[in-house]
Order: C-alpha cells, then sequence, then structure tokens
C-alpha cells in the first residue's frame, strides 16, 4: 500500500502490518523492524505465539502512542486442531499426555460439538498463557512447576467454522486433523478451543498450526513479511493512513486544527468512540473522544511543536 512522506519532526512515523513466520516470537519481529528501520522507537500491539503465523501489527516512531488506541478487539485465524491427543501446552509444542485413536469418531458430531463453542462462551484460558496468577505469568508459573488454577473469562467466538477433516495415521494411532476459520474477540484462545473441543468428543484434542488472518480493521492483505520490509524498509501505512484507516474521522478547519495542536479542545459533535481530527490539507491532527461538552484529544499526532 503506497503512502506520502509525513510532515517534518513525523520522518518514518506509522504502522507496520507484518506477516509474522512460524518460530520467530513477537519480540524478534520487534527486534527486526529496529533493525531494518533504523529506529529504536518500535512496538507491536498484541503478541502472537511463536508457532503461530499472521498478522502482527507494528507502530513505528510517534505511532507507538496510537497502539493502545487501535480497536483490536476482533480477531480471526485459520486452525488445525488435532483430535486424540492432548499436550501439556495445548498445542503442538507441548508433551503429548494422552493418545486415543479416533478411527470411529464421526465427523457429523465434530460440526455438532463446535456449536457450544460458538457465541459468548466461558473459558478457561491455557496454562501456559501470559494471564497474571498473584503477579506472575502463568506460564512462568509452568515452568517453575507450580500449581494453581486460572479462572475461566467470558470471550465471543462470533465463527467457529468447519472447513476440512483429514485423517492422519501416525504411531499406529488414527487422529483426525480438523481445519477450522474462528472470529473472536481479544483473548480468546484457539489453543482452549481445540482443547475443549476434544474433551467434549472425548478424544482431546490440540492445536497444530494457526494463522491470524486478520487483526480489527488489518488483514493479510495488507501485511508484508520481513523478507519484503527488508527489501523495502518504510511503513506499511504512514501516521496520516494509519489513523484514517483504523479510526472514524471528522475534518477540522484551519483554525481548529491549531487550537488542537496546542492542546485545547473541540466543540463535540456526537461522534462515539475515539476518532481522527483531520484538518484541510488531509493531515491528522489528533485522535479525540468526546465527553460532556468536549472533544479533548487523547493523543496529539502533529502537536504545534513538531508542525
Amino acid at each position: 500500500m503506497s503512502s506520502r512522506p509525513p510532515q517534518t519532526g513525523l520522518d518514518g512515523a506509522g504502522l507496520m502490518i507484518i506477516d509474522k513466520a512460524a518460530g520467530v516470537t513477537s519480540h524478534d519481529v520487534v527486534a527486526s523492524c529496529r533493525k531494518l528501520l533504523k529506529t529504536r522507537r518500535v512496538g507491536h500491539a498484541g503478541t502472537l505465539d511463536p508457532m503461530a503465523t499472521g498478522v502482527l501489527v507494528i507502530g513505528v516512531e510517534r505511532a507507538t502512542k496510537m497502539l493502545g488506541l487501535l480497536s483490536l478487539t476482533t480477531k480471526a485465524y485459520d486452525a488445525t486442531i488435532r483430535l486424540g491427543a492432548t499436550t501439556d501446552t495445548d498445542d503442538a509444542e507441548g508433551t503429548v499426555l494422552t493418545r486415543t485413536d479416533t478411527s470411529g469418531l464421526d465427523h457429523a458430531r465434530i460440526h455438532t460439538e463446535v456449536k457450544p463453542l460458538t457465541g459468548e462462551i466461558s473459558q478457561i484460558p491455557a496454562r501456559v498463557s501470559a494471564i497474571k496468577v498473584d503477579g506472575q505469568r502463568a506460564h512462568a508459573l509452568v515452568r517453575e512447576g507450580a500449581d494453581f488454577e486460572l479462572k475461566a473469562r467470558q470471550v465471543t467466538v462470533s465463527r467457529f467454522d468447519v472447513v476440512d477433516i483429514e485423517t492422519v495415521q501416525e504411531d499406529d494411532v488414527v487422529y483426525t486433523d480438523v481445519r477450522v476459520q474462528v472470529e473472536c474477540s481479544a483473548g480468546t484462545y484457539i489453543r482452549s478451543l481445540a482443547r475443549d473441543l476434544g474433551a467434549e468428543l472425548g478424544v482431546g484434542g490440540h492445536l497444530t498450526a494457526l494463522r491470524r488472518t486478520r487483526v480489527g480493521p488489518f488483514g493479510l492483505d495488507v501485511a508484508r513479511t520481513i523478507t519484503e520490509l527488508a527489501d523495502d524498509p518504510t511503513v506499511s501505512l504512514d501516521i496520516d493512513a494509519a489513523a484514517q484507516f483504523a479510526f472514524a474521522h471528522r475534518n477540522i478547519t484551519a483554525e481548529e486544527a491549531e487550537s488542537i495542536s496546542q492542546g485545547r479542545w473541540l466543540e463535540p459533535i456526537g461522534m462515539a468512540g475515539v476518532y481522527a481530527a483531520i484538518d484541510p490539507e488531509g493531515h491528522t491532527i489528533a485522535l479525540l473522544q468526546e465527553k460532556g461538552r468536549r472533544a479533548s484529544s487523547v493523543m496529539v499526532v502533529r502537536p504545534a511543536t513538531l508542525r
């Protein structure tokens, strides 16, 4: 996606939409972006497990301040669930705990059992998640051998579709691999869906492949690999394009732009949520949110000192 250079003082600021490869951490991706873009001001919005691939949103320079304001509450995945084996991490990177032959598993039951895992559900996160227990990450407690329980959380699975079912034989055990597409709220663990589907079917299950295809408004169609970034080390969306792609926006006058750039507030116009204020030249001056009689900035993108 093409982008025009930001104004002076905002050079290189924007969002990178990275198609993360398998086997690297989100921190590894940030480190690569820092090296390729020659800046330390790089951060990410939400992590992906090393096993997972797909969309990872990266902020660069001043756009790092935008990351916490992005509406990334919905996510979409392509995944493969192996029925017939459980692991201690609920995914393929863990140690296999149980094996069950699934040669007699009725495929129609698989379609039936995904239905209770769709909609507003109560889900217990994976024990190797980053959720904190008494101030410590769950995955760290697992490594220490600690005994603990995670509380169930309410999440929304708006789509859980079975795309394909394949029988696989390994070590004289017949497993069933189920390819699925999932759309869900932030905080949903796909590996927990795999675990719970296997439990409902009585054969156990775990996640063997995961690809995130969308985070909020950002999909694979605007994503680049690290190799592609190395060939063209620029942001995917400059800070103007990023704000106008990710947020609703309001056109403001030059006088209003000057006012908001100096930290003052504007009159509200009845817009909900965080939105971008765009000046007559098409530049994003600030991200605003209306409360009462004020439309106040939650982030001044172009403060007067940088213009």
